[in-house]
């Protein structure tokens, strides 16, 4: 079949999961993750000084007895993605959220790490 040859000279990708959005303010970081399939009790999050963590497990489709994947391209098992913030955060004042497969967690900004406006004098 013309499909099978062509997907056989086609290079996978590598992307790493779950994929992850990250965006800043002068307030906070936000981390968005795609991870469909799951549910918060499958996830651990955790901060250490500047990188953020999630690990998890995604299970498996159940198969009833005697059925057979006729494709298998969605992954399953254990993970860890780690990211390097941009600046350091208050863990201590995280907000998580888990809604349809998607984290979203909201990290401030620590105060020491604020931008600070420098007011000029004259002379």
């Amino acid at each position: 079949d013309f499909n099978r040859l062509f997907e056989a000279t086609r290079p996978y990708a590598t992307a790493e999961f779950p994929a992850v959005n990250v965006w800043t303010s002068d307030e906070d970081v936000t981390i968005t993750a795609e991870l469909p399939g799951m549910s918060q009790e499958d996830l651990d999050i955790s901060v250490t000084g500047d990188t953020f963590t999630i690990r998890g497990t995604r299970k498996p489709e159940e198969v009833a007895e005697g059925d057979l994947f006729h494709r298998s391209e969605r992954w399953n098992g254990s993970f860890t993605r780690s990211i390097q913030l941009p600046f350091h955060v208050d863990a201590d004042k995280a907000e998580a959220r888990f809604n349809r497969g998607i984290l979203s967690v909201t990290l401030p900004r620590r105060e020491a790490d604020k931008p600070k406006k420098i007011t000029v004098k004259s002379a």
